[in-house]
């Protein structure tokens, strides 16, 4: 179980990185203005962005944390501590800020808010693990109850503003990368057979597929507009999902008694409204807004942040 958590926390240290470098690499395309509707090669166009191509191999390289970590640990412990992935964004401008920018307190007290709705929830909750497979009926039916909530919030972004885009889309990632942790958590129980039980088996194909599905749905919520607007969803959505999911799929267990369910909920409010203010602070709004250089001294400036 301890190394279940220490993956995870690796794991969200990479998806951080990822998410910061992403959007500084979508910052091209909307200054351009070719953030136009939904684009099925925006990919490949941001891939001409190195700090872009930097984040992409840092979700590669979470995603192979993920996997191992849900090889021993339940969803329901491994995807919430997942949920850190924005301390550790908020740390690294902060870092990166280099002390030239103000943090309020109440960014610090979000930070502390998030940590203590993650660990009061997982100690209530005291996640085990339940069966290594489900049944395809109930495979076909989380497939479908996530494909039509996925749906809904897509058509949902269509139209408004930047931020109610980006967070619309940024709920749809979140629930698609729940259930592709499940997915993920039926494949991991076939990696001890090798690559003949992994290759034949169903769950490394539809993880290609709603893998492919996810990546371009993280893009199109991270260039549609503020981070602040799609991290809550990324951060929320993926954990919430993945723990329905994860009792519903291969029974596992959380708290039940009326003092567990009572924490669960607190820890998860609490993680809530950690996650609301501290995506709203202005390290991390300014910092992911397009740049407005004044002069050529500050376009340098820019140079040399996207370089670094």
């Amino acid at each position: 179980m301890e190394l279940a958590i220490l993956l995870s926390l690796v794991a969200s240290l990479c998806t951080a990185t990822s998410s910061v470098c992403q959007r500084l690499g979508a910052r091209h395309l909307e200054r351009c203005g070719e953030m136009r509707g939904f684009d099925a090669w925006l990919v490949f166009r941001l891939a001409r962005q190195p700090v872009w191509l930097l984040g992409f191999v840092s979700m590669l390289a979470g995603f192979g944390f993920q996997i191992t970590a849900l090889r021993y640990g339940p969803l329901a412990l491994v995807q919430p501590i997942l949920a850190v992935e924005l301390l550790f964004v908020f740390g690294y401008l902060a870092l990166r800020s280099g002390g030239t920018r103000r943090t309020r307190w109440r960014e610090w007290g979000a930070a502390l808010a998030m940590s203590a709705g993650i660990s009061v929830f997982l100690r209530a909750a005291a996640p085990t693990g339940g069966q290594d497979h489900a049944p395809g009926t109930l495979w076909w039916l989380a497939g479908a109850g996530t494909a039509v909530a996925v749906v809904i919030a897509v058509a949902v972004s269509r139209g408004g503003s930047p931020a109610r885009r980006a967070a619309c889309l940024g709920i749809a990632t979140g629930v698609t990368w729940g259930f592709l942790a499940a997915v993920i958590k039926e494949l991991s129980s076939h990696l001890s057979g090798g690559p003949a039980a992994i290759f034949t088996n169903w769950s490394v194909y539809v993880l290609m597929g709603v893998g492919t599905l996810a990546m371009l749905l993280t893009s199109h919520a991270i260039a549609a507009g503020p981070l602040a607007a799609s991290q809550p969803g990324f951060t929320i959505g993926d954990p919430v999902t993945a723990i329905l999911l994860g009792a519903f799929l291969f029974s596992e267990r959380l708290g039940t008694s009326p003092a567990a369910l009572a924490a669960e909920v607190v820890g998860l409010v609490v993680l809530a409204l950690g996650v609301r203010t501290l995506s709203g602070s202005a390290l991390i709004t300014e910092t992911t807004k397009p740049p407005r250089p004044e002069a050529g001294e500050a376009q340098d400036r820019e140079l040399t942040w996207r370089s670094s």
